[in-house]
Protein backbone atom coordinates (compact mmCIF):
# COMPACT_ATOMS: atom_id res chain seq x y z
CA UNK A 1 0.00 0.00 0.00
CA UNK A 2 2.88 2.33 0.87
CA UNK A 3 4.51 1.69 -2.51
CA UNK A 4 1.27 2.58 -4.28
CA UNK A 5 1.02 5.86 -2.38
CA UNK A 6 4.63 6.74 -3.26
CA UNK A 7 3.97 5.97 -6.93
CA UNK A 8 0.90 8.22 -6.92
CA UNK A 9 2.82 11.08 -5.32
CA UNK A 10 5.64 10.80 -7.87
CA UNK A 11 3.10 10.75 -10.70
CA UNK A 12 1.41 13.87 -9.35
CA UNK A 13 4.75 15.68 -9.11
CA UNK A 14 5.62 14.74 -12.70
CA UNK A 15 2.23 15.84 -13.95
CA UNK A 16 2.62 19.09 -12.09
CA UNK A 17 6.05 19.70 -13.63
CA UNK A 18 4.70 18.81 -17.05
CA UNK A 19 1.82 21.21 -16.70
CA UNK A 20 4.24 23.95 -15.71
CA UNK A 21 6.39 23.21 -18.76
CA UNK A 22 3.47 23.54 -21.15
CA UNK A 23 1.68 26.51 -19.59
CA UNK A 24 0.99 29.56 -21.73
CA UNK A 25 0.34 29.83 -25.45
CA UNK A 26 1.90 27.64 -28.13
CA UNK A 27 4.07 30.56 -29.23
CA UNK A 28 5.38 31.15 -25.70
CA UNK A 29 6.17 27.46 -25.27
CA UNK A 30 7.93 27.28 -28.66
CA UNK A 31 10.00 30.40 -27.95
CA UNK A 32 11.01 28.94 -24.58
CA UNK A 33 11.96 25.59 -26.16
CA UNK A 34 13.96 27.33 -28.89
CA UNK A 35 15.81 29.50 -26.34
CA UNK A 36 16.63 26.39 -24.33
CA UNK A 37 18.01 24.73 -27.48
CA UNK A 38 20.13 27.81 -28.17
CA UNK A 39 21.69 27.57 -24.73
CA UNK A 40 22.50 23.89 -25.26
CA UNK A 41 24.06 24.78 -28.61
CA UNK A 42 26.27 27.39 -26.94
CA UNK A 43 27.33 24.72 -24.44
CA UNK A 44 28.27 22.36 -27.28
CA UNK A 45 25.50 19.84 -26.59
CA UNK A 46 24.79 19.35 -30.27
CA UNK A 47 23.24 15.90 -30.01
CA UNK A 48 20.66 17.11 -27.50
CA UNK A 49 20.05 20.24 -29.57
CA UNK A 50 19.11 18.10 -32.57
CA UNK A 51 16.52 16.18 -30.56
CA UNK A 52 14.99 19.35 -29.12
CA UNK A 53 14.87 21.14 -32.47
CA UNK A 54 13.25 18.20 -34.23
CA UNK A 55 10.36 18.56 -31.82
CA UNK A 56 10.22 22.33 -32.29
CA UNK A 57 10.12 22.00 -36.08
CA UNK A 58 7.32 19.47 -35.87
CA UNK A 59 5.04 21.42 -33.54
CA UNK A 60 5.86 25.12 -33.82
CA UNK A 61 4.80 26.14 -37.32
CA UNK A 62 3.67 29.77 -37.42
CA UNK A 63 5.18 30.70 -34.05
CA UNK A 64 8.13 32.74 -35.36
CA UNK A 65 10.88 30.32 -34.33
CA UNK A 66 11.00 28.10 -37.42
CA UNK A 67 13.71 30.07 -39.23
CA UNK A 68 16.07 30.09 -36.28
CA UNK A 69 15.33 26.48 -35.35
CA UNK A 70 15.92 25.25 -38.89
CA UNK A 71 19.25 27.06 -39.15
CA UNK A 72 20.36 25.91 -35.70
CA UNK A 73 19.58 22.30 -36.62
CA UNK A 74 21.77 22.59 -39.73
CA UNK A 75 24.51 24.15 -37.60
CA UNK A 76 24.31 21.26 -35.14
CA UNK A 77 24.82 18.72 -37.93
CA UNK A 78 27.72 20.83 -39.22
CA UNK A 79 29.42 20.96 -35.80
CA UNK A 80 29.01 17.18 -35.46
CA UNK A 81 30.61 16.76 -38.93
CA UNK A 82 27.49 15.01 -40.20
CA UNK A 83 28.15 16.38 -43.65
CA UNK A 84 25.38 14.64 -45.56
CA UNK A 85 22.71 15.77 -43.08
CA UNK A 86 24.23 19.25 -42.82
CA UNK A 87 24.18 19.76 -46.60
CA UNK A 88 20.55 18.63 -46.76
CA UNK A 89 19.44 20.91 -43.90
CA UNK A 90 21.30 23.96 -45.21
CA UNK A 91 19.85 23.36 -48.67
CA UNK A 92 16.35 23.06 -47.25
CA UNK A 93 16.88 26.22 -45.20
CA UNK A 94 17.93 28.26 -48.24
CA UNK A 95 14.89 27.03 -50.15
CA UNK A 96 12.44 27.88 -47.37
CA UNK A 97 14.07 31.14 -46.19
CA UNK A 98 15.88 32.71 -49.19
CA UNK A 99 15.57 36.21 -47.70
CA UNK A 100 16.94 35.24 -44.30
CA UNK A 101 20.06 36.98 -42.94
CA UNK A 102 21.38 33.44 -42.42
CA UNK A 103 20.83 32.43 -46.07
CA UNK A 104 24.33 33.43 -47.26
CA UNK A 105 26.02 31.48 -44.47
CA UNK A 106 23.74 28.51 -45.08
CA UNK A 107 24.50 28.47 -48.82
CA UNK A 108 28.24 28.64 -48.13
CA UNK A 109 28.20 25.92 -45.49
CA UNK A 110 26.09 23.72 -47.72
CA UNK A 111 28.97 23.82 -50.20
CA UNK A 112 31.57 23.22 -47.46
CA UNK A 113 29.58 20.18 -46.31
CA UNK A 114 29.63 18.78 -49.85
CA UNK A 115 33.38 19.48 -50.01
CA UNK A 116 33.95 17.49 -46.82
CA UNK A 117 31.82 14.64 -48.15
CA UNK A 118 34.03 14.59 -51.23
CA UNK A 119 37.18 14.68 -49.12
CA UNK A 120 35.87 11.84 -46.95
CA UNK A 121 35.34 9.53 -49.92
CA UNK A 122 37.56 10.57 -52.82
CA UNK A 123 36.41 7.53 -54.81
CA UNK A 124 32.94 9.01 -55.19
CA UNK A 125 33.31 11.80 -57.74
CA UNK A 126 29.60 12.69 -57.50
CA UNK A 127 30.27 14.40 -54.15
CA UNK A 128 33.02 16.45 -55.78
CA UNK A 129 30.59 17.42 -58.53
CA UNK A 130 27.99 18.47 -55.94
CA UNK A 131 30.56 20.59 -54.11
CA UNK A 132 31.71 22.34 -57.32
CA UNK A 133 28.09 23.05 -58.21
CA UNK A 134 27.32 24.38 -54.71
CA UNK A 135 30.32 26.71 -54.63
CA UNK A 136 29.72 27.91 -58.19
CA UNK A 137 26.12 28.70 -57.33
CA UNK A 138 27.21 30.54 -54.20
CA UNK A 139 29.67 32.60 -56.27
CA UNK A 140 26.89 33.48 -58.69
CA UNK A 141 24.25 34.35 -56.08
CA UNK A 142 26.52 36.25 -53.67
CA UNK A 143 29.01 38.11 -55.92
CA UNK A 144 29.88 40.61 -53.17
CA UNK A 145 30.28 38.10 -50.36
CA UNK A 146 33.28 38.32 -48.05
CA UNK A 147 33.43 34.52 -48.34
CA UNK A 148 34.41 34.55 -52.02
CA UNK A 149 38.15 34.23 -51.37
CA UNK A 150 37.67 30.99 -49.48
CA UNK A 151 35.12 29.91 -52.11
CA UNK A 152 37.79 30.24 -54.81
CA UNK A 153 40.23 28.32 -52.63
CA UNK A 154 37.74 25.46 -52.28
CA UNK A 155 36.98 25.50 -56.02
CA UNK A 156 40.69 25.26 -56.86
CA UNK A 157 41.03 22.32 -54.49
CA UNK A 158 37.99 20.59 -55.99
CA UNK A 159 39.18 21.12 -59.56
CA UNK A 160 42.57 19.69 -58.62
CA UNK A 161 40.76 16.71 -57.11
CA UNK A 162 38.91 16.07 -60.38
CA UNK A 163 42.13 16.61 -62.31
CA UNK A 164 44.00 14.14 -60.14
CA UNK A 165 41.32 11.52 -60.72
CA UNK A 166 41.54 11.97 -64.50
CA UNK A 167 45.34 11.89 -64.37
CA UNK A 168 45.33 8.64 -62.40
CA UNK A 169 42.98 7.05 -64.94
CA UNK A 170 45.40 8.01 -67.73
CA UNK A 171 48.28 6.63 -65.70
CA UNK A 172 46.42 3.35 -65.20
CA UNK A 173 45.90 3.01 -68.96
CA UNK A 174 49.59 3.70 -69.46
CA UNK A 175 50.55 0.92 -67.06
CA UNK A 176 48.13 -1.42 -68.84
CA UNK A 177 49.97 -0.79 -72.11
CA UNK A 178 47.11 1.19 -73.69
CA UNK A 179 48.88 4.24 -75.20
CA UNK A 180 45.84 5.22 -77.30
CA UNK A 181 43.50 5.47 -74.31
CA UNK A 182 46.27 7.15 -72.32
CA UNK A 183 46.66 9.84 -75.00
CA UNK A 184 42.91 10.50 -75.15
CA UNK A 185 42.68 11.07 -71.39
CA UNK A 186 45.85 13.16 -71.23
CA UNK A 187 44.87 15.50 -74.07
CA UNK A 188 41.55 16.16 -72.35
CA UNK A 189 43.36 16.61 -69.03
CA UNK A 190 45.79 19.18 -70.44
CA UNK A 191 42.96 21.24 -71.95
CA UNK A 192 40.59 21.12 -68.97
CA UNK A 193 43.06 21.53 -66.10
CA UNK A 194 45.80 23.94 -67.20
CA UNK A 195 46.55 24.89 -63.56
CA UNK A 196 46.99 21.34 -62.32
CA UNK A 197 50.39 20.58 -60.75
CA UNK A 198 50.33 17.37 -62.84
CA UNK A 199 50.72 19.26 -66.13
CA UNK A 200 54.44 18.48 -66.49
CA UNK A 201 54.00 14.78 -65.82
CA UNK A 202 50.99 14.65 -68.13
CA UNK A 203 52.88 16.16 -71.09
CA UNK A 204 55.82 13.80 -70.56
CA UNK A 205 53.49 10.79 -70.37
CA UNK A 206 51.64 11.97 -73.48
CA UNK A 207 54.87 12.28 -75.46
CA UNK A 208 55.86 8.77 -74.36
CA UNK A 209 52.46 7.46 -75.44
CA UNK A 210 52.87 8.98 -78.91
CA UNK A 211 56.37 7.53 -79.19
CA UNK A 212 54.98 4.10 -78.31
CA UNK A 213 52.28 4.51 -80.99
CA UNK A 214 54.96 5.73 -83.44
CA UNK A 215 53.06 8.98 -83.96
CA UNK A 216 56.22 11.05 -84.03
CA UNK A 217 54.75 14.30 -85.34
CA UNK A 218 52.38 14.46 -82.36
CA UNK A 219 55.21 13.54 -80.00
CA UNK A 220 57.34 16.39 -81.39
CA UNK A 221 54.43 18.82 -81.13
CA UNK A 222 54.02 18.19 -77.41
CA UNK A 223 57.79 18.14 -76.92
CA UNK A 224 57.93 21.72 -78.21
CA UNK A 225 55.01 22.61 -75.96
CA UNK A 226 56.94 21.19 -73.01
CA UNK A 227 59.98 23.28 -73.87
CA UNK A 228 57.95 26.46 -74.41
CA UNK A 229 56.03 26.23 -71.13
CA UNK A 230 58.99 25.20 -68.97
CA UNK A 231 61.77 27.06 -70.75
CA UNK A 232 63.34 28.12 -67.43
CA UNK A 233 63.05 24.71 -65.75
CA UNK A 234 66.43 23.04 -66.16
CA UNK A 235 65.17 19.69 -64.94
CA UNK A 236 62.33 19.67 -67.46
CA UNK A 237 64.63 20.79 -70.27
CA UNK A 238 66.89 17.85 -69.43
CA UNK A 239 63.87 15.53 -69.61
CA UNK A 240 62.90 17.11 -72.93
CA UNK A 241 66.38 16.36 -74.30
CA UNK A 242 66.04 12.69 -73.34
CA UNK A 243 62.58 12.54 -74.93
CA UNK A 244 63.99 14.07 -78.11
CA UNK A 245 66.62 11.32 -78.19
CA UNK A 246 63.93 8.69 -77.66
CA UNK A 247 61.92 10.06 -80.56
CA UNK A 248 64.97 10.06 -82.83
CA UNK A 249 65.90 6.52 -81.78
CA UNK A 250 62.32 5.28 -82.32
CA UNK A 251 62.23 6.95 -85.76
CA UNK A 252 65.49 5.25 -86.77
CA UNK A 253 64.19 1.89 -85.53
CA UNK A 254 61.00 2.33 -87.52
CA UNK A 255 62.96 3.32 -90.64
CA UNK A 256 65.18 0.25 -90.32
CA UNK A 257 62.15 -1.97 -89.87
CA UNK A 258 60.38 -0.48 -92.88
CA UNK A 259 63.54 -0.77 -94.97
CA UNK A 260 63.93 -4.41 -93.93
CA UNK A 261 60.32 -5.14 -94.83
CA UNK A 262 60.77 -3.37 -98.19
CA UNK A 263 63.85 -5.43 -99.04
CA UNK A 264 62.12 -8.63 -97.97
CA UNK A 265 59.19 -7.90 -100.25
CA UNK A 266 61.56 -7.12 -103.15
CA UNK A 267 63.41 -10.40 -102.55
CA UNK A 268 60.14 -12.33 -102.48
CA UNK A 269 59.13 -10.61 -105.72
CA UNK A 270 62.45 -11.55 -107.36
CA UNK A 271 62.14 -15.16 -106.16
CA UNK A 272 58.64 -15.41 -107.62
CA UNK A 273 59.59 -13.93 -110.98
Amino acid sequence: MFKILVYCLVSLVLLSCSSKTHTGSLTERCVADYKAAEEKFKDGKYWRVKEDLDEVLQSCTGTGVMEGAHFLLAESHFRLEEWLEARAEYGSFVNFFPGSPYAETAAYRKAVSAYNLSYKDSRDQSNTTFAIRDFSRFESEYPNSTLLDSTYMYLDSLNNRVAENDYQIARLYSRMGEPGATAIYLKSFLDEFPKSPRQKEAIVMLISSYIEMKEFSSAKFYLERLRDIYSTDEKMLSSAKKLEEQIASAERSLERKLESERRQKLKQKDDNS
